[in-house]
Parts: C-alpha cells; structure tokens; sequence
C-alpha cells in the first residue's frame, strides 16, 4: 500500500446514505477534506450526516446531469471520487427500471466523464453490488464469478462495474469497483429488509405492533457491518495499482436467521410474530449470496471486525433507542 500524504479531498456522491455517512466519519478521522454532492431538493434529508454537516462541504450535483457533475468535480479538484449514489432499493427497480438505470448505470458515465475531463489524475471508486452475481454460478462468488443478475439494479450495476473498468483500460484511470456483499448498519433505509425486522422487533417489543410480514425467509445473504466495509472502499484507491475486489464475510445467513437473532435480542420466538406475505416475494428471486473476500483478505489486507450476531443485535438496540427517544 502506498504511503500517499494525508491532506486529500473526497468527493462523495451519496454522502446522505447509510454507507456515504459511515465514509466520511473515516475520511474525516483521516484528516482528509470530505465535499459531499447532494441532490437540490425542497427538503434536506440530512439525518444520516446531522453529526457531520459543520465538518463537510456539501455542493449540489446531480447524477442525471452531466455538466452539474463535471463542474464540482473542476471546483473541488479532488483527489479520491467515491461514487455510492444510486437508485439503490431492489424492490423499487421493478417499479421504476428506466430511472434505476439512469442513475444507477449511466450516472456511473457521467461521473467517470466529469473525472476525465476535469480530475484525471483523481482515483475513483465504484459502488458496485452483490446483486451482480444474482442467479449465481458458483459459490461462494468470487472477482471471477461471472454476472448474471437478476433484477434491473442487478442489471444497472452490472453496467455501472463495467463501464468503470472499460474507463480503467480505455483512458488510464485509476479506477475501481469494489463488490460489496449486504452491508447493514443502524441507518440502513426502513424499506431494506435488514432494517424493517430490527424496526418490527422494535415496535413488537415496545407494544406498536404485533406482527411482522416479510416476504421470502429462506433468501440466503452474506451480511456485514457497513462500517467496516467503507474501510475496505478507502483501502482500495490507496494501492499502487487499480483493480476490483470483492467485500463480504465469507459466511451466509438467511433471512428467517436474521428474524431469530432479532427476536433473540429481545427475549422473543419470531415465529410468533413472523408472518409470510406474498406482497413481498421478488419476480425474480435471488437465492443464496457468499462471498469469497480472499483477494481483499491478502492484498488489502481487509478483514470485517463486526460479526453477525453482534450486528443484528447492534441494530435492535439503536431502532429500541430511537423510539424510546421518542416517547
């Protein structure tokens, strides 16, 4: 790993999301310069990075606009791009595949133009997906792994992974994408399953409600802690040279797992909550996701420090906090 100064600039597209937060708090650790691009909107979606907001920089951009992006990218000279926003629900793809695929494929485009054309030397980073490999051909998934997703954000990042390398090889950048596998955390969005049962439980626990419906329990993830992978995003543009890794734990769970361990936090059986609805079951499931993250193990040298129980129970208790808060 080089030693490269410390006095940098990121640019950080999706700096609102869950994996954007837990990347400038490392940035920021660092001593680097974090400028995050924010969508202009009538309301501030800030909750994420409210304990960051006086630390960074926010300038608005959009992925769907071209000159928008090429122009931060001139204004704030970066020196590392990380490219994380995108349409990033699976469910709500189906719903919306033309604009899944505008921000999440092509904005990929545009934002390796705007590097190109003004930050070539920059090193960019590409948010790429375990849903890629979707209907998988061999397991555990590995760099090799062939694609074959499964759904239109599988698709777009399929996409998005390959037009970074085509700009790696066509123009000389030093650009990555790293493959992440299911990454959750405490400000995971509502709507992803992970967050909904550590929610449910939540609400069952504090008497709000009394069921939980989910769709497929049996779906089998490779699940790790958010915060430990945006280290791994970091560890990647600081090689000497770029290439793609793949991010996970090495272990699967399933769905019906994660709701026993959340249960389990709060002395309950989730079968007597649990409750199977159709409304909820992909068009087209993916069944089992594990990663092989030997590559990165080895070269560079990322290895997950957060476990799964610890995480599922990391998560009950934060979603506990926030209504207890509340009252």
């Amino acid at each position: 790993m080089t030693d490269r100064p410390v006095s940098r600039t990121a640019l950080i597209t999706g700096i609102t999301g869950q994996d954007g937060s837990y990347l400038a708090e490392l940035l920021l650790a660092k001593g680097y310069r974090v400028v995050g691009v924010v969508r202009r909107s009538s309301t501030t979606p800030y909750e994420r990075i409210a304990h960051l907001v006086d630390r960074v920089e926010l300038v608005s951009a959009d992925l769907l606009d071209q000159t928008s992006l090429t122009d931060v990218v001139a204004e704030t000279a970066p020196d590392e791009i990380y490219n994380l926003a995108a349409q990033s629900f699976v469910q709500t793809s189906w719903n919306q595949p033309v604009l899944t695929g505008e921000f999440t494929a092509l904005g990929v485009t545009r934002m390796l133009e705007a590097m190109r054309k003004a930050a070539p030397t920059a090193r960019f980073y590409q948010a790429s997906s375990s849903e890629q490999f979707g209907k998988v051909v061999e397991t555990p998934q590995r760099e090799s792994t062939p694609f074959y997703p499964r759904s239109p954000y599988g698709v777009a990042k399929v996409y998005g992974h390959w037009i970074t390398v085509n700009y790696r090889e066509s123009f000389g950048l030093y650009a990555v994408s790293g493959i992440l596998f299911n990454h959750e955390s405490p400000r995971r969005g509502l709507e992803f399953v992970t967050r909904k049962i550590s929610d449910g439980v939540a609400r069952i626990h504090l008497g709000l409600q009394q069921e939980l419906r989910l769709g497929n329990l049996d779906a089998r993830r490779d699940w790790g802690f958010a915060g430990d992978y945006v280290d791994a995003m970091w560890r990647m543009l600081q090689q000497d040279t770029p290439d793609d890794y793949v991010i996970g734990t090495g272990e699967t769970f399933s769905v019906r797992d994660f709701c026993e361990a959340a249960f389990n936090a709060v002395g309950r059986d989730y079968r007597d909550h649990v409750v199977q609805d159709p409304r909820f079951f992909r068009p087209a499931e993916v069944d089992l996701l594990v990663a092989d993250p030997s590559k990165a193990r080895e070269q560079l040298g990322w290895t997950p420090a957060v476990q799964f129980p610890e995480l599922v129970a990391m998560m009950v208790q934060a979603d506990l906090e926030r209504y207890a808060r509340a009252r």
